[in-house]
């Protein structure tokens, strides 16, 4: 049961953070609504790291954050970024589906070094510190989108550009 939920959880997700991702104006990635906010095209890469941390969940027993740069270079490409989502939820969906109840339970730890910052079930992991986080940022960018002036996509239902249609 708790597989059924992680994996229809995550295939509404990442389908959702598609269909943001493909409205990514192009002449826009170096933008940012605010000195201490993320660029546009920085957002679209943090949320391509969610998904390796999604997948790390899924491989290794421990993520330690001290072992990853803190940033990665954005894209600026709207194609890169879609070449590298789709990529990821390839190896994604496939760890998801060999994945089994026994090994969602196993506790799963995030560190940096020494310090240990959360340890839980996968499960909990991946859906809190994967799936949710990525809700999180991929609404950021639903902001940056309207805050352009650009038509944001609905994932729970229609938005308001798509009702105005």
């Amino acid at each position: 049961m708790v597989k059924q939920l992680i994996v229809g959880d995550a295939k509404h997700e990442l389908a959702a953070t598609r269909r943001i991702l493909e409205h990514l104006p192009e002449e826009h990635m170096a933008w940012r609504p605010h000195e201490k906010s993320m660029t546009l095209g920085g957002l679209a890469t943090h949320l391509i790291n969610l998904l390796n941390w999604q997948i790390a969940i899924l491989q290794y027993p421990e993520f330690d954050l001290s072992t990853v740069p803190i940033r990665r270079e954005a894209w600026e490409k709207c194609a890169d970024v879609l070449d590298e989502f789709d990529t990821n939820v390839d190896k994604l969906e496939k760890l998801l589906a060999e994945c089994d109840e026994k090994k969602l339970g196993e506790e799963w730890t995030l560190r940096h070094g020494d310090h240990i910052i959360r340890r839980e079930p996968r499960a909990m992991a991946f859906r809190t510190f994967g799936l949710s986080h990525m809700v999180h940022h991929r609404a950021q960018l639903g902001v940056y989108l309207r805050l352009l002036d650009m038509p944001v996509p609905g994932f729970y239902g229609p938005s308001a550009d798509e009702e105005a249609q």
